[in-house]
């Protein structure tokens, strides 16, 4: 069942960094308990507050609001100074004897109102959260072996997809990170290949999964990163390696030289629109 769209607000619980180029804040809240779901590649949206707010001033939910269009709208009519200013991510983890969600930031070297915030974090600091939303929600397409490929904003979600995979299934991983350092520890009982692709050493996710073994008719992917280099995997997947394009779930996170605040291109209506019809 689709749950009307989610609104709350959590508050810092810690902050960790994980590596040179990633923090895991964790979150309490009220209302998390009800708006966790129990499965992996949860969405949302983390609203920061602006410059002299305590918290973001948030609009109210519709109850009748399924997937968020009208306080999207709301939120708009905010006035630019006070509004909030709001970026996607996925739950890392939440543990529910405790309370807690972890969110993994990637820091981006432009100082983006996300790495900001979470440079300065500490406890007790609050932001509103948007979601995590069934309507949004991205089942695994089913495959013999299943192919994860992604940079560094796609490695919490497949650090939930990998964890909730049934013990000895195949499933062949691409990550792109900036260095070594970068690297994460998954823990899966699957059946796991891992390959990095070190961008310092002039390595290119595309080609690493042209290069991944895929057994032909039984293979699937889920593609996730930069909106471009995720379309050229899917080209890839589809047109090269004779992967049927309902076996490809895919998902543009950022686009280079834009964020989420810029209007959308033609290449990201384009797009939108081919997700819409499942091409």
């Amino acid at each position: 069942m689709v749950r009307t769209l989610a609104v709350s607000y959590v508050r810092v619980a810690g902050v960790e960094r994980i590596s040179p180029r990633m923090l895991r804040v964790t979150f309490s809240g009220d209302a998390l308990a009800s708006v966790m779901e129990d499965r992996p590649d949860q969405q949302m949206k983390l609203c920061f507050p602006r410059q002299g707010q305590r918290a973001p001033r948030l609009p109210e939910p519709d109850a009748e609001d399924t997937y968020g269009t009208r306080w999207y709208e709301a939120c708009l009519a905010i006035p630019e100074p006070e509004r909030p200013l709001m970026r996607s991510f996925t739950v890392r983890s939440y543990d529910p004897g405790s309370g807690v969600m972890a969110v993994d930031f990637v820091l981006h070297g432009d100082g983006g109102p996300a790495t900001r915030w979470a440079l300065g974090a500490g406890p007790g600091d609050v932001v509103g959260m948007v979601g995590p939303s069934s309507a949004y929600a991205r089942p695994l397409p089913e495959a013999g072996r299943l192919l994860l490929a992604g940079d560094e904003s796609a490695l919490p979600a497949i650090g939930t997809i990998l964890e909730s995979l049934p013990a000895g299934a195949p499933v062949t991983v691409c990550a792109e990170v900036a260095d070594a350092a970068e690297e994460q520890r998954f823990d899966t009982a699957a059946e796991l290949t891992l390959r990095w692709v070190h961008r310092d050493r002039g390595e290119s996710l595309l080609e690493a999964v042209r290069s991944a073994a895929l057994p032909r008719g039984s293979a699937a992917a889920w593609l996730a990163g930069e909106a471009g280099t995720v379309r050229a995997l899917r080209r890839h997947l589809v047109e090269e390696r004779g992967l049927p394009r309902s076996a490809v779930e895919f998902s543009g996170y950022w686009r280079r030289a834009l964020t989420q605040d810029d209007a959308p291109t033609e290449d990201d209506l384009a797009w939108a629109r081919e997700r819409a019809a499942g091409a």
